[in-house]
């Protein structure tokens, strides 16, 4: 689990030799880290963050271990530019319009650059492909790493499903879809440390309960058994943070039929349903995926993820693309990689100078396995 909340954060151990200077401020009161290599000759990175759960520390400005992450792009002779955005937690829409400002300024302070590319994390993955399908005019090219890469409303609703199935068939062990979106009942969001905590105590409970339908219930979701308590966790994180910025629940599984359970039956007399109190729009229009691209994009994703299981980032927005006849923008790329946006430093490197070529040369990246 340490190491699940590392790759969330996006950082790693010792400052980068590579980051000669670093320019850090605040743009409409999101704070921003500029790195520069040394061998800068005016090409720029632009990085968006994942999710970060609401009241975590360090943000990225001032986190130290920042830097190491983004050599693949420091060592290429690449500046990176990233926003902490405004606000924590669910912030697709912010972080867009953060990394914008980030880049006017950048362009404004130190002249425009000769190429200019869009990159992130989980979340930042879905910013990326967000930016570009609404300010691709400024990119030469796209570099989502495990993205939130489909519509936010259907990524964010497999953990509304998640807990509606689980508290259906282990009642009491996570909290209930009702107190998590009852207003009168919000609470303070846990740090990611707590978190491990309570996923450690839960995840007892749950084997203790049936170990065999742990499996099997994990199964479904593409998870690992042992990797189904923390899911939960961050996912009651995820929806406690929506139901505040949302003003209530903009999920409803009153109709739902949930299938491809061993007793799915069971599943669905047992679920907890809830009817939506607001309106899916409030918070996840603005921004929301189109499939409308026209700069290269390479994806890149492992194999397993505990949290944006592959074919669910993956396969949601090519029916997008497909729809808008934009396949030809975009190529994915795959490790065995064994948890969320666990790339080495190598494959990173390896994969956006596979993008770059293609910008170059024109001449689309293959799609397929990465070592």
């Amino acid at each position: 689990m340490k190491k699940v909340l590392i790759l969330l954060f996006i950082t790693q151990a010792v400052f980068s030799q590579n980051a000669s200077k670093i320019d850090t401020g605040s743009i409409n009161g999101a704070k921003y880290r500029i790195l520069f290599p040394e061998n800068w000759k005016g090409k720029l990175v632009m990085y968006a963050h994942g999710y970060e759960f609401m009241g975590s520390k360090p943000a990225q400005s001032q986190n130290p271990d920042f830097p190491k992450r983004m050599t693949p792009f420091l060592e290429r002779g690449f500046a990176v530019a990233a926003s902490d955005y405004a606000f924590q937690g669910l912030a697709l829409a912010q972080g867009v319009d953060d990394t914008e400002a980030l880049r006017q300024y950048f362009v404004k302070k130190y002249g425009q650059p000769d190429s200019t590319f869009m990159t992130g994390h989980s979340m930042g993955g879905g910013i990326t492909l967000a930016t570009l399908e609404n300010y691709g005019q400024n990119y030469n090219g796209g570099f989502p790493m495990c993205p939130l890469a489909g519509r936010i409303y259907l990524q964010t609703r497999k953990e509304f499903d998640l807990f509606a199935t689980f508290n259906g068939l282990f009642p009491g062990i996570a909290t209930s879809l009702h107190d998590i979106f009852d207003m009168s009942k919000l609470k303070e969001p846990i740090s990611m440390q707590a978190g491990f905590r309570k996923a450690v105590l839960m995840k007892k409970a749950i084997y203790a309960k049936d170990s065999l339908l742990a499996v099997e219930f994990a199964k479904h979701f593409d998870l690992k058994p042992d990797d189904l308590a923390f899911s939960l966790v961050f996912g009651e994180g995820v929806l406690r943070d929506i139901a505040q910025k949302a003003g209530g629940n903009p999920y409803d599984n009153t109709n739902t039929v949930y299938g491809r359970f061993p007793n799915s039956l069971l599943v669905n007399q047992k679920a907890e349903r809830l009817a939506a109190t607001v309106s899916q729009n409030t918070l996840f229009d603005k921004y929301d995926r189109t499939g409308i691209i026209d700069k290269p994009t390479l994806a890149l994703h492992t194999i397993y993820d505990q949290l944006i299981p592959a074919d669910m980032a993956i396969v949601s927005y090519e029916n997008l693309l497909q729809k808008q006849g934009k396949q030809q923008y975009f190529s994915v790329k795959y490790t065995n990689g064994q948890g969320h946006c666990n790339f080495t430093n190598e494959q990173t490197g390896k994969a956006f100078d596979e993008l770059r070529n293609w910008v170059k040369t024109g001449q689309k990246a293959k799609a397929g396995f990465m070592e």
